[in-house]
């Protein structure tokens, strides 16, 4: 009795262990950006137990030419950039980012080493190499989506990954803090003018390097931005809390799904610490998932009115967009693990959007593979 007392102790303790630990108490958790160490774990497990569906995810993964260890660099480049004189590194450095972080994954996955060097190859040739990202019209575009993706994948080799030195890290945090860093700034204080998955984008790089450097001020900044920014790409401001219509519905849906991915994912950032950004103004975002979703799988008869955005820039569209209409960007299974599987929530909409694309495969701007990275993850128990 006395053995099986100790024992069940033993496993209450490891157990608090693992929770959370919210930011709030002014304590990081790490790994904790967009994965935690119970996550990271269900990835290890999928790929061993060949679990469905998010083993299906995995593959697709996997077969990545992006995931490869014997992936090529483009790069790296002393400049980046999307657009202007230096908009020839654009998709270049995109799959380089997108191979630092899908070989951040598969090393998870397998233990293979070699993913591991590889996402750190990438990662210290950029830090050696790059210098500046210039102030042209998309560098926040540019610092949000690639940004999320290299800070992700340094998280999970700094904690998963004895190989990494401190030299490299030092380098690597560098490069995110001197190159990076400085374009969120720069959005975050000027007059906002621009569509709301700006916003969205640079917040979630702007968390996930809060987290990473173990910054409150900056992680308490993401937080306020996320609720209370004068821009576009807030939850209030993007999303209507009346039908869940999307600031960007009249323009397109690629740019209304891309939108609402980045809030979601800024969303199951702060999630893992400790943070439940997902139900705010009562959980918003999840209708703007379920709008986006009823349409774009065909329905006619969602509401739509002219929208009067922060900026003024973008009022003038008076219907509801059907440019890429149907078109299904794998950012659904993040959102649904949340509110239905971990909060016990309907999403009928989104629902039938999952059971149409899942397993969730590669996008170069979302996190992607959803299916594997998300589905499962915090299950309620109950």
């Amino acid at each position: 009795m006395k053995q099986n007392a100790i024992f069940l102790l033993s496993v209450c303790l490891l157990f608090q262990l693992s929770l959370p630990v919210p930011a709030k108490n002014n304590v990081f958790i790490h790994p904790g950006i967009l994965h935690n160490a119970a996550s990271l774990q269900h990835i290890r497990e999928v790929a061993i137990k060949q679990t469905m569906p998010e083993y299906g995810s995995y593959e697709l993964l996997k077969s990545h030419p992006c995931a490869s260890a014997q992936y090529k660099m483009k790069g790296p480049f002393p400049v980046i950039s999307r657009d202007g004189q230096y908009g020839y590194t654009k998709s270049r450095m995109e799959a380089d980012f997108s191979a630092a972080y899908l070989n951040a994954l598969m090393w998870i996955a397998t233990k293979d080493e070699n993913h591991a060097l590889k996402s750190l190859e990438i990662l210290s040739a950029y830090a050696d190499s790059l210098k500046q990202i210039p102030a042209t019209n998309d560098a926040p575009l540019l610092v949000g989506l690639e940004g999320t993706k290299i800070v992700n994948a340094m998280e999970i080799l700094r904690y998963t990954y004895k190989g990494v030195t401190p030299e490299q890290t030092e380098k690597i945090t560098r490069m995110i803090t001197t190159v990076f860093l400085p374009v969120c700034d720069t959005f975050y204080s000027t007059k906002a003018y621009t569509n709301g998955n700006w916003g969205a984008i640079v917040t979630k790089m702007y968390i996930s390097a809060a987290i990473y450097l173990n910054n409150k001020t900056m992680y308490k900044k993401a937080l306020d931005f996320y609720y209370n920014g004068n821009d576009n790409g807030t939850i209030r401001n993007y999303i209507s809390g009346a039908t869940g219509q999307i600031q960007e519905s009249g323009r397109d849906q690629a740019h209304s799904q891309l939108g609402i991915g980045a809030l979601a994912t800024v969303c199951e950032i702060a999630y893992n610490q400790g943070d439940d950004l997902y139900g705010a103004l009562d959980n918003r975002l999840l209708k703007g998932f379920e709008y986006v979703s009823c349409y774009n799988l065909g329905n006619d008869s969602v509401p739509f009115v002219t929208w009067k955005d922060v900026t003024g820039k973008y009022s003038d569209w008076t219907v509801i967009s059907d440019k890429s209409r149907g078109k299904f960007m794998p950012v659904f299974e993040m959102a649904y693990n949340h509110y239905v599987n971990r909060k016990g929530l309907k999403m009928h909409y989104t629902e039938q959007v999952i059971n149409k694309i899942r397993p969730e495969g590669y996008d170069r701007d979302q996190p992607a593979f959803g299916t594997l990275l998300f589905y499962g993850t915090g299950k309620q128990t109950n």
